[in-house]
């Protein structure tokens, strides 16, 4: 059974999607750089997968690979495929989340926040996109955020920018095949009990990936319960 892929996959949203996605049966791939925390999430993930059909969870694969090196990313998914076939789903949640002003950070440190930021995601759905064209189906969604750029925040404020424009143009290319892409937005910072709770954000990600195809929308933004 073809699953959910989630790339980025920390404490916060990342587990929460996965939780989400695996509350309804969906096998679960997950893929982040560091291998503590890949076991933690897995475990989080194990223990509240049972659902219909599963009483003893689903199955949670973990694949350890930076999202900025290409090539690991490109072997992860190429795993994931081999393990589950082309998912259902992927989430590109991956980010270098940092503070810093105009001028501050070097060229260097720019292209790092870019590689994660965006070009990860364009990379994840080249391998991706594709497959789930060929199949006439499938769901390709990013996390967001600012929707107004922020001084104290430059990179993040051209990364997310840059994602709005990924969206636009995978939609482009893909849509027509019926792979819908979206972002989903977060406007705020994520912490479980706040109006930025990851669990009611990844609410978000599953009406997106079931939405009716006449009904697609390309960004949906959380701002919060009130």
């Amino acid at each position: 059974m073809s699953g959910a892929v989630i790339i980025g996959a920390g404490p916060g949203i990342g587990q929460a999607v996965a939780r989400r996605f695996a509350r309804e049966g969906l096998p679960i791939t997950l893929i982040a750089r560091g291998g503590q925390t890949l076991r933690a999430v897995a475990g989080e993930v194990a223990s509240h997968g049972a659902s219909r059909g599963a009483p003893h969870g689903v199955p949670v694969v973990t694949l350890q690979a930076d999202s900025a090196d290409r090539a690991e990313l490109d072997a992860a998914l190429d795993r994931a495929i081999d393990g589950h076939g082309v998912p259902e789903v992927a989430v590109y949640n991956a980010a270098l989340v940092r503070a810093d002003e105009v001028g501050e950070i070097s060229v260097r440190e720019h292209m790092e926040a870019w590689a994660v930021n965006v070009v990860g995601a364009l990379n994840a759905a080249a391998r991706l996109a594709p497959a789930m064209a060929a199949r006439g189906r499938g769901t390709f969604l990013v996390t967001g955020g600012m929707p107004e750029p922020k001084p104290q925040y430059v990179s993040l404020s051209l990364g997310k920018a840059g994602v709005r424009t990924l969206v636009a143009l995978l939609d482009q290319l893909y849509g027509s095949s019926g792979v819908h892409v979206a972002s989903v937005t977060v406007d705020g910072p994520v912490a479980p009990g706040t109006d930025f709770d990851p669990d009611d954000i990844a609410e978000h990600y599953w009406r997106l990936h079931t939405q009716p195809r006449h009904l697609w929308d390309r960004e949906v933004l959380h701002t919060g319960r009130s």
